[in-house]
């Protein structure tokens, strides 16, 4: 559980402080919105070749605990 922790990274000034994928400037909401635009894990990962699966699953369950704090 918590396996985010070891992928998810928060740097001050980069990307307005928001939470990228392993210190690149690819935000977890960057994975949400081309999630939601239709995008399959398999055309981001195609499309950035430097996500893995496990980023990206990760980049899910990081975003669904955030949620669940704001209940």
């Amino acid at each position: 559980m918590y396996l985010y922790k070891n992928i998810i990274t928060v740097e001050e000034g980069k990307r307005g402080g928001r939470a990228c994928i392993r210190n690149m400037r690819i935000t977890v909401s960057d994975i949400l919105g081309w999630l939601a635009i239709g995008m399959s894990v398999d055309d981001i990962i195609d499309d950035f070749k430097e996500l893995t699966k496990e980023d990206i699953l990760l980049a899910l369950e990081f975003s669904a605990l955030q949620q669940n704090k704001m209940l």
